[in-house]
């Protein structure tokens, strides 16, 4: 028995060979549909009792997404799969397509002139409304919530502190100057209000907020929520792209950023696109690298200048990083830097052999951007194959660098190399912070990072000089130091062998993507760090398209057991001024954010979310959410209340201080 084919969006569809007319299958689709679907989503597929509409997901699914869902079941969500026939299952999916949303079902918008409390009379749309507030969409793009009060009029909100970017601002570090959550009253923070992303997994993704909308990204789709509520006010949704390999693979995506009165995310296939602000329309969508050479793409775009710039996933598949940047307002593409050299070109010296041909060093994460110099800072990734060096001799170029970019032109001005010749996967992508402050008596331009290979390092950002490296966790086997040339001090036995080969650092890196911070105040630099060693091996590989290429791989070791730590580096000495050991096994992906008012938030490894006193590390307020978190946190202040912005599992939470 054999599949029938489907012609989708005709009116005609060849059926065991024969061409039928779509409204003579339809009516046996829905017989099919009412004897086996129709308890859970109801006779119309609007839902019911038992399960969720599925009018409202069909026009984002393919065919042989549609099939794929029937038959498997969503066995986490509750939905088995159905045993449908070959022969049954062309009608079946023509009837789907023709459902459509029940009149009423969801939010229709209508004109409104909305009277507020101030006199003023606001002409638009009415786009998504509750009991008690409202989104009202003007014709000059903007959104604006309200809030119902008596005799039929609207209160606006305000919004006086937005996050409109990934780290909240381009330069990385996570610190506000907001001070009305403070040591005082931390202790009666509480979730505020909570949307759940549908289909989402554990997110990666920081919200961003602007003008009082908040703006979350899942795989391949964006939602705006009302940032005092967390209600939906549109949400953009593409079906994901298949046949893809790693982060974007997954689902994996970190966020969105806000500027030139646009949304710009990536999408899973390595498309960089830009949405209306005011109703998630698609205004341009361009492919940053082709996907079907191992390209996806899995974090947030920078903002710089007219310009949006971005990085793509795809080292740990062989595919050749690279940085661009695009235009804000025509996606046309504006400079690219690529990471790893074509022969002949500077840096191309220094791989001896054919590991140059898919030498990897992905530019995966998001970079940070000085107005001062006009210079972009991009964190590039690990060299391939992962743990085999063999044909790829000498340091690997520009792999596992920071390097500083003329914002204009994406000419390269200066590089450091963190981890020359990588062998054990220590992506240089760790957020560096971009610092004004003193150093030895006067005011220096600086950029700080703390790497995944287990060392601090600051840098005159104008001219790349390395002013200071230190060694942040104990555990640390790969190299004895940072000689005085700002190369490492290769320790021996420590590349990975057939046997395997004990190392510490594991591959997860003392420290990873999870965000630092930074606060003036105390001179601290915040970050989660790991004491956590692997048992690397080496084995042969050959690149191919659609599969990792690695070379071998790596395990965690039990010994030393690992732990996750939260530590304050002083800034300019690197010393751990404090700590604070977490309980866990060292796997969760949470980082940082430091306030004015003295506080660090930081997602615990065991899964609660922590505030601690920013001086001495003290614990000031435990919020259990069990979590095992993959994302950061971030704020913003709506309405005049100081709203933390978090995402646990599927879930965004507004957390603030009760009244």
């Amino acid at each position: 028995m054999h599949r029938s084919t489907l012609f989708v969006n005709s009116s005609f569809l060849l059926v065991a060979g024969c061409l039928v007319q779509a409204q003579d299958v339809i009516p046996a689709g829905r017989k099919i549909f009412e004897s086996r679907c129709s308890v859970c989503h109801g006779a119309d597929g609007n839902g019911g009792e038992m399960g969720p509409s599925i009018a409202r997901k069909v026009p984002a699914l393919t065919d042989e997404q549609l099939r794929a869902t029937i038959l498997e079941g969503l066995p986490t969500r509750g939905m088995p799969a159905s045993n449908i026939s070959d022969s049954e299952m062309p009608a079946l999916v023509t009837m789907l397509r023709s459902l459509r949303l029940r009149r009423g079902f969801g939010f229709q918008p209508y004109p409104v002139k909305a009277r507020l409390t101030i006199g003023n009379i606001l002409d638009g749309l009415i786009v998504s409304e509750a009991f008690d507030e409202a989104a009202l969409r003007t014709a000059d793009n903007r959104i604006h919530l309200l809030r119902k009060i008596e005799g039929g009029r609207f209160r606006e909100v305000t919004s006086e502190v937005d996050w409109p970017t990934y780290n909240g601002g381009v330069g990385g570090n996570r610190f506000t100057t907001l001070t009305q959550i403070n040591k005082s009253n931390v202790s009666r923070l509480a979730p505020r209000w909570m949307f759940t992303l549908p289909n989402a997994g554990n997110l990666q993704v920081t919200p961003i907020v602007v003008e009082g909308v908040m703006y979350i990204t899942g795989p391949n789709e964006c939602y705006a929520l009302d940032a005092g509520t967390g209600r939906q006010i549109w949400r953009y949704q593409r079906p994901r792209t298949k046949g893809l390999t790693g982060g974007g693979a997954g689902g994996t995506n970190r966020g969105a950023v806000y500027a030139d009165g646009k949304i710009f995310m990536n999408t899973d296939n390595a498309h960089l696109i830009a949405l209306n602000r005011a109703d998630g329309t698609l205004l341009w969508d361009t492919e940053v690298a082709d996907a079907k050479l191992n390209y996806s793409a899995t974090s947030a775009p920078l903002p710089v200048g007219n310009l949006i710039v971005t990085g793509t996933a795809g080292g740990e598949e062989g595919a050749r990083g690279l940085v661009a940047a695009f235009d804000q307002k025509t996606g046309k593409e504006v400079w690219r830097f690529w990471v790893v050299p074509a022969p002949g070109e500077p840096g191309s010296e220094t791989w001896k052999g054919k590991g140059i041909e898919h030498g990897g060093g992905a530019a995966w994460f998001t970079g940070v951007y000085d107005p001062s110099t006009d210079l972009v800072f991009w964190q590039t990734g690990n060299p391939g194959k992962d743990y085999d060096g063999d044909d790829r001799g000498g340091d690997n170029l520009y792999t596992d660098c920071i390097v500083a970019l003329d914002a204009k032109t994406g000419k390269l001005k200066w590089h450091y190399q963190t981890t020359p010749h990588d062998l054990w996967d220590w992506d240089t992508t760790e957020t560096p912070l971009v610092i004004d402050t003193t150093w030895e008596g006067k005011t220096r331009k600086l950029l700080v990072q703390g790497n995944r290979n287990g060392f601090y390092y600051v840098f005159d950002r104008t001219d790349g000089k390395l002013l200071l490296t230190k060694q942040f966790i104990k555990d640390l086997t790969w190299a004895k130091g940072i000689g005085a040339d700002g190369r490492p001090i290769f320790a021996p036995n420590q590349v990975p062998t057939t046997q395997g080969t004990h190392v510490c650092p594991s591959q997860d890196g003392a420290t990873n993507w999870y965000s630092p911070s930074w606060n003036p105040a105390t001179g601290l630099f915040y970050m989660q760090t790991n004491e956590k060693c692997s048992v690397y091996t080496k084995s042969p590989d050959e690149f191919a398209l659609g599969r990792a290429f690695l070379g071998g791989a790596q395990r965690v070791d039990a010994t030393p057991k690992p732990v996750r730590i939260l530590r304050a580096l002083d800034l300019r000495t690197g010393v751990v001024k404090w700590e604070v050991p977490q309980i866990g096994v060292a796997d969760s992906w949470g980082g940082t954010l430091a306030t004015a008012s003295g506080l660090v938030f930081y997602g615990e490894d065991s899964g609660a979310f922590v505030a601690a006193d920013a001086s001495t590390g003290k614990t000031l307020m435990t919020l259990h959410l069990n979590a095992n978190w993959h994302s950061s946190p971030m704020v913003y202040q709506f309405d005049g209340k100081q709203i933390i912005g978090i995402t646990v599992g599927a879930t965004v939470m507004g957390l603030g201080i009760g009244e």
